[in-house]
């Protein structure tokens, strides 16, 4: 029979105490999850359909002339983003993006207060869009109206 020297096995140590055995099963592991992850990240992607966009319009029709009274007013789509019409008491229309300029709610046309008001921290703009109370810190986003045929037309300002 032989006895074997301690110093002479196979599972050597390094000087910080890890064996050669512990690193490379280590570095197998960890190996095999990169390539199982490279794999399967290409198919969840393929899986997952994009998230579809809807198109922004650069004109939208919001009514006929008849069916708004004055001194009202009404928030409608405009692409993905809620717009305002204001028809006022003198019957002229204006329209705003209807997204306040300080976190993003939604403001309303208020007829009692005279002016466009945001609910949640109760900003207040003035029937121009033009911020005159509370936090918000700049004026709503025109939006271009026109009327023909007997209908509402509103359009970005940029088109």
């Amino acid at each position: 029979m032989t006895s074997k020297n301690p110093e002479q096995t196979n599972d050597s140590q390094s000087p910080d105490g890890m064996s050669r055995r512990t690193f490379l099963d280590g570095a197998l592991w960890v190996g095999g999850i990169a390539v199982v992850a490279s794999v399967a990240y290409p198919i969840a992607k393929y899986l997952v359909p994009p998230e579809q966009t809807e198109p922004d319009p650069t004109t939208v029709n919001v009514g006929k002339v008849e069916d708004f009274a004055p001194n009202t007013g009404i928030i409608f789509k405009m692409g993905r983003k809620p717009g305002l019409l204001i028809c006022t008491s003198q019957k002229e229309f204006r329209a705003f993006y209807a997204t306040c300029t300080h976190l993003d709610c939604t403001v309303q046309f208020r007829a009692d207060m005279g002016l466009i008001w945001c609910a949640c921290h109760n900003g207040r703009y003035d029937l121009n869009g033009i911020n005159v109370a509370g936090p918000p810190p700049r004026p709503l986003t025109p939006l271009r109206v026109n009327v023909a045929e007997g209908q509402v037309f509103v359009s970005r300002e940029d088109a």
